[in-house]
């Protein structure tokens, strides 16, 4: 067998392993996602050795779709850190033989707890699904590896039933993508769901303002001082009645007229687009880049009277991974 055919005969045995675990699905797993929701405290997943791997993993997705979870070593377990474990607890123990000696170590003392057991084991006459709450059964026929040994197919199984259990529980407790970025600030996603304009745009002193009546020249000084390359012009009340680029400048220079002199509403875009404070920034960006006919690189920021607070520049966008 070559080395392509060994890796689809590896990918087919796991794909298959999974694809028999669906016609397993019984109440059990429902009722493991009812423990859970029901449950006041937190998931603690454990596992050792690949198994640790996948209690790991599972218990970071668990984590970060909404449900409160954090890996116990069950080794460390039996030298204290079963302190972090309360009788308001499900713990999650992930073993394929349903033997693993340091997961069997600790059960009299999750019993003593009270804390709730759900098990992912291969084996539903093993010692940890005897003691077990709830058996998810993961079983497999064999592991991808040739000599039946390394733990492939069923780790496979047993992340997938995990990852499972989590989806069902974030739908279950109507997780949504505002809440995800809120465990994500770091990511792209969370930039895009949590960063405002307000966040981003230049307001107070950086606001570039000019007032009707101000002249082009006074305009260009202003968006020289504040680097912008546009400025906010605004009535005697405050409110934006326009908008003024370099662009427009550079086009009203062409014309070879006394152009610095003019009043600047005379060459200013009247009624620009505009976004308020407490859009997303990610609709900033969106706006400036749909817009027709062409797409611009400013927005004024006003709020619901009309009032100019800001603007903020696509730089600035781009700068705070908004894409």
């Amino acid at each position: 067998m070559n080395i392509l055919d060994q890796a689809a005969s590896v990918l087919r045995q796991e794909a298959q392993a999974i694809e028999q675990l669906i016609e397993t699905l019984d109440s059990s797993f429902v009722n493991a996602v009812n423990m859970i929701l029901e449950s006041k405290g937190r998931v603690i997943c454990t596992g050792m050795g690949k198994s640790g791997h996948i209690a790991t993993k599972i218990a970071a997705t668990l984590a970060s779709t909404g449900t409160p979870a954090f890996f116990l070593h069950p080794a460390e377990g039996v030298h204290g850190d079963l302190g972090m474990v309360t009788d308001n607890d499900v713990v999650l123990a992930f073993s394929n033989s349903g033997e693993t000696g340091e997961i069997i170590s600790i059960l009299p003392s999750l019993r003593r707890i009270g804390a709730k057991l759900i098990c992912v084991v291969g084996n539903a006459d093993s010692t940890l699904a005897k003691n077990a709450d709830i058996v998810l059964l993961a079983k497999v026929e064999r592991e991808a590896c040739p000599l039946n040994l390394a733990p492939t197919t069923s780790t496979t199984v047993a992340l997938a039933l995990g990852d499972a259990l989590a989806i069902c529980l974030l739908e279950q407790q109507h997780f949504t993508p505002e809440n995800f970025a809120i465990f994500h600030p770091g990511g792209s996603l969370g930039r895009k769901l949590l960063l405002t304009v307000k966040n981003i745009m230049h307001g107070g002193a950086d606001n570039p303002v000019v007032h009707k009546g101000s002249t082009v020249r006074d305009a260009l000084f202003v968006m020289t001082d504040k680097g912008l390359g546009a400025t906010n012009v605004v009535n005697e009340s405050g409110k934006l009645i326009g908008l003024v680029t370099d662009g427009d400048v550079r086009r009203g220079l062409d014309s070879g007229s006394n152009f610095l002199e003019w009043p600047v509403e005379d060459m200013m875009t009247k009624m620009p687009r505009t976004i308020t404070q407490e859009k997303l920034a990610a609709e900033a960006m969106h706006m400036m880049e749909k817009n027709q006919p062409r797409p611009i690189t400013v927005l004024p920021v006003v709020d619901q009277e009309g009032q100019c607070l800001g603007i903020v520049h696509i730089t600035d966008l781009l700068r705070r991974g908004i894409v």
